[in-house]
């Protein structure tokens, strides 16, 4: 798995740096509410509005990839993201930051719409390995996000945000330079072909459940830093170890819960240990201790889920894994959108409620699921849980497929 041609790597690190902006402003959102005197509910919207548009634009990437080619997809993404992240950190107001936030959303919808199947079609190896290889790149960008937040955020909070942007240019010159442009031109994608995909009642029941669970995933990511209270050094170390378990547990945890207890299982048992450690988190939200212990705990609950919903997602129903992404994403990332913003105003009540409220979220993402346990559990009846198989039908299909 880890013999991979340059294309493979310097797609991988493009990921790496664009799963940064998701956890980039937790140790951040403090030191930004109190600098431009602002509530948690307003701060929060830096996530809202990145998740919102990036959902919404789901709907088009598809469309667009299959027009002008995966790597032209790629640097037009990281080209906007370096824009809007770099404008975002110039701004004096939470509105010029949560609008660039948007910019950046847009453009990493386009990336991440082509990364996961631009790594599937160049790897080496079987799909499951991809997805890891994947799910590894995503867990080190969560990870390092609050990680480079709180080491330059110590100094301003706009510096993270002009960090990233340096990065994803490093990004983008090795993504043109390795990545070799499409030989065949890609089958146009119909613009309603997500929005259609979503009548198939396992993509569905796996894009609301992902939405419910999205509730308590952001309650955590957008919430807890201010109950938290540490400085913006100390916010980054908790949820580096956040991420970095969630990284570990994503390469080597989740395959092994799905070799041994299935893929509805492991999703189903990940699910509702996370439901019970924001519980935990709603009862003790006064004792810091708690809440940095659960803050890790979650991240590695949240990595085993991660990468098995994944591929159900791409095998769950039958259309093509780039439009079933895209209906998934758009699904997912309205939970995304809503629950920082809502976590933040119930937040401004209590700070016990948001937690409270993730949890129950989460538990409904459970039940949700059992209604379609059957279509989940019938992946587990091919061969290695259907983690090992690749096929020509996988190599030739068109890179619009991603996850976040």
């Amino acid at each position: 798995m880890w013999r991979q041609p340059k294309t493979v790597w310097s797609v991988a690190f493009a990921c790496v740096v664009a799963f940064m902006g998701i956890g980039l402003v937790d140790p951040i959102l403090k030191p930004i509410a109190d600098e431009l005197g602002a509530s948690p509910s307003q701060v929060s919207l830096l996530f809202t509005s990145y998740m919102a548009v990036m959902g919404v634009a789901m709907l088009i990437t598809g469309w667009v990839s299959s027009r002008i080619g995966a790597k032209r997809t790629l640097l037009i993404g990281l080209a906007i993201i370096i824009v809007g992240a770099g404008l975002a950190g110039t701004q004096d107001t939470v509105g010029g930051i949560v609008g660039f936030r948007a910019v950046w959303g847009l453009g990493n919808a386009l990336f991440i719409a082509t990364a996961l199947a631009t790594i599937v079609s160049a790897s080496r190896g079987s799909v499951a390995q991809a997805i890891i290889l994947y799910e590894a790149a995503l867990g080190l960008g969560i990870a390092a996000g609050p990680l480079v937040a709180g080491a330059l955020g110590g100094m301003s909070w706009r510096y993270p945000f002009f960090g990233v942007s340096a990065l994803m240019f490093v990004a983008l010159l090795a993504t043109w330079i390795t990545l070799p442009a499409s030989a065949e031109r890609p089958q146009p994608t119909p613009l309603s072909a997500p929005l259609k995909a979503l009548r198939h009642r396992g993509l569905l029941t796996v894009g609301v459940t992902a939405l419910l669970y999205n509730f308590g995933f952001f309650t955590l990511l957008a919430f807890t830093p201010f109950p938290l209270d540490l400085s913006a050094h100390g916010t980054g170390l908790v949820f580096f170890g956040w991420g970095l378990f969630l990284a570990v547990s994503s390469v080597l945890i989740a395959p092994w819960v799905q070799r041994h207890v299935g893929t509805y299982v492991g999703m189903v048992g990940a699910l509702l240990g996370f439901a019970a450690v924001l519980a935990v988190m709603a009862i003790w939200t006064d004792d810091k201790r708690v809440l940095v212990v659960g803050v890790v705990v979650a991240g590695g609950l949240l990595g085993i889920n991660n990468t098995l919903i994944t591929e159900t997602v791409m095998k769950v129903a039958p259309v093509e894994r780039s439009v079933a992404s895209s209906a998934y994403s758009f699904v997912r990332f309205s939970g995304g959108a809503v629950a920082p913003w809502l976590a933040g105003r119930l937040g401004e009540q209590s700070v016990h409620i948001p937690f409270w409220v993730g949890a129950g979220a989460v538990v409904l993402a459970v039940a949700v699921l059992s209604t379609g346990h059957s279509l989940v559990r019938a992946i587990d009846a091919q061969p290695e849980h259907g983690a090992e198989r690749i096929d020509s039908e996988i190599e030739a299909e068109a890179v619009t497929v991603g996850t976040a």
